[in-house]
């Protein structure tokens, strides 16, 4: 497998040009360092030294694995069956960028992946200061912690210490989305990657909760799925807000005036939000504890705007094998028919106004 790490790292490098090796030297380096730090989970689980906690989160991850081959038709292989401890709170940084006026993200295009809207660093410094670079162009910029990723099964992917202790159905959900990316994958189309990848982790976690989860874990995921559907409501109704600003024939100094105001106005509500919905819930306080711009609502759309067509496609199936199969004919399409099509089994969700708790509850 390590020379086809090699391989791979090294056309990537040779086609981006002598200015971009450095960028992909630190992603081989990171990889092949998480690589060498996992150990198979049953080696962990036969450690006497490994603690009581991490024992039993592990020996669930071996319960959701098998879950996932067996009833929902995801990659049975080596993904997720090791364990590494990364010692630190985030295994990469994904960088976002857009212009000022614009919920456009920038781009970056890499040999297998594709075109992507982040650009991602093991090292959170050097994630800062790429993003530093580019808020001196005038470009909003977002740097975020990536708790886990998909190598589309290149490498077999290690459970990692970022995401070992979730609740067990956020640790499912995790699971089933990273698994997701190696049964369908377009390069270039992020938002249909993502959107599919989120349909089928939510099909997979009811699923699971079903056959596995008792009452106090199916009342924990109910509980983080309805604030999940509060912060994206909340997030779509400014993001269309912004979009509307943007499209509009405002001065750059009024757009730039009245985006400061659209900003304002997402904290407050997240705030009223967290005390009279959540009960002081603060899981989402990183997200508000930095200037947000931009860049912060733009990958919403990528995550989002297609799973009520995914969710539309897998009803119109008897189950998940010919959900995959109408998936796959859909990456072959162009991208332009990819898109008509998701969109007209279900359109993407526009808040553009209208009571939040209403569109929560949606």
């Amino acid at each position: 497998m390590k020379w086809r790490a090699l391989l791979l790292f090294g056309v990537a490098a040779a086609a981006a040009g002598c200015s971009s090796i450095g960028y992909f030297v630190q992603a081989a380096h990171g990889q092949f360092s998480l690589l060498s730090e996992a150990r198979p989970i049953d080696d962990w689980l036969a450690s006497p030294a490994t603690e009581g906690k991490l024992r039993g989160k592990l020996t669930r991850v071996k319960e959701i694995r098998a879950f996932a081959a067996r009833e929902l038709g995801l990659p049975d292989n080596g993904t997720f069956t090791t364990y590494a401890d990364v010692k630190r709170p985030f295994v990469m940084w994904n960088v976002v960028a857009t212009p000022e006026l614009s919920l456009k993200p920038m781009q970056w295009c890499f040999p297998v992946a594709g075109c992507v809207k982040y650009r991602g660093y093991y090292s959170k410094e050097e994630a800062q200061a790429y993003a530093a670079g580019l808020k001196s162009e005038k470009f909003d910029v977002e740097v975020s912690g990536v708790p886990a990723y998909s190598t589309l099964g290149w490498f077999n992917d290690p459970v990692l210490s970022t995401f070992i202790q979730y609740p067990d159905g956020e640790l499912a959900r995790l699971v089933f989305h990273e698994l997701a990316h190696q049964v369908v994958y377009v390069p270039g189309d992020s938002t249909f990657n993502e959107s599919f990848a989120v349909a089928v982790e939510e099909a997979g976690v009811e699923r699971w909760l079903m056959k596995h989860g008792d009452d106090k874990t199916r009342a924990a995921y109910l509980a983080y799925e309805g604030r999940k559907r509060d912060f994206l409501a909340l997030l779509l109704k400014h993001r269309n807000q912004l979009k509307e600003l943007y499209d509009s024939d405002l001065t750059d100094e009024l757009k730039r005036k009245e985006k400061a105001a659209i900003f304002q106005s997402l904290k407050l509500e997240y705030k009223a939000i967290k005390e009279e919905r959540w009960n002081g819930y603060a899981g989402y306080d990183r997200f508000f504890a930095e200037p947000l711009s931009n860049a912060h609502l733009s990958a919403i759309a990528t995550y989002n705007d297609f799973v009520p067509g995914f969710r539309a496609l897998l009803s119109r199936q008897k189950g998940l094998p010919g959900f995959y199969d109408a998936v796959r004919a859909l990456a072959v399409l162009d991208k332009d028919e990819r898109h008509r099509q998701l969109a007209s089994y279900g359109q993407p969700p526009s808040i553009a106004s209208g009571d939040l708790q209403a569109a929560g509850s949606q």
